[in-house]
């Protein structure tokens, strides 16, 4: 277990991000001023910023601090990031395969190797609240849950790896970052947390 420099002057969260949400608190993109932000969810410490970021239509867990060396000590560090993601079909052996030695996908207009990985089909259907937003039905074809834990995170790396194999992605939660796990906390629900042990 890794501790990061949690002093006792500064504020650190757990959230359980909203689909919908963007994982900041302002934005001066204009196309973006009538987007919901974090603020909305909880009167958050002066400073607080967020660990790392959940895309708009990704859920779960996000870790939040006032301290910037935790935030850079995360986001930098080969902290273990688990997903539960919904595909569109049944996944195959051969798919988890590719994902787990790599796979290519474009981040910032190149072609990149996405570094090894744990990918695995769960064997239940994990239990959540519905989404605010429908995901299609059964009368679609079939879909099946997997678990995906990264050590790296580019934009929306989970969403273009599954793509890659064929297996687009209909529902993505983050479980896990490092040892804190999202649990049962309820969506848009947040809680203060003494501090944030890897």
């Amino acid at each position: 277990m890794t501790q990061a420099n949690t002093s006792n002057s500064h504020t650190h969260y757990i959230l359980n991000k909203p689909y919908g949400y963007l994982s900041q608190f302002i934005s001066n993109d204009k196309k973006e001023q009538k987007k919901r932000f974090l603020g909305s969810l909880f009167n958050f410490a002066l400073g607080t910023m967020p660990i790392g970021r959940l895309d708009e239509k990704s859920e779960g867990l996000l870790l939040l601090t006032t301290n910037s060396r935790i935030s850079t000590y995360i986001t930098t560090s080969s902290v273990e990031k688990e997903y539960y993601v919904q595909l569109d079909g049944e996944i195959s052996n051969l798919a988890l395969e590719e994902m787990k030695k790599g796979v290519e996908i474009g981040f910032s207009g190149k072609k990149y190797l996405t570094k090894p990985c744990k990918a695995s089909k769960l064997k239940d259907k994990p239990i959540f609240p519905k989404r605010a937003k429908k995901i299609r039905d059964a009368r679609h074809g079939p879909t099946s849950w997997v678990s995906i834990t990264l050590t790296e995170g580019k934009f929306k790396q989970v969403r273009k790896m599954t793509a890659a194999v064929g297996f687009p992605t209909l529902r993505l939660i983050r479980v896990r970052i490092g040892n804190i796990k999202l649990g049962n906390l309820k969506t848009g629900e947040v809680k203060i947390i003494e501090g944030i042990n890897l």
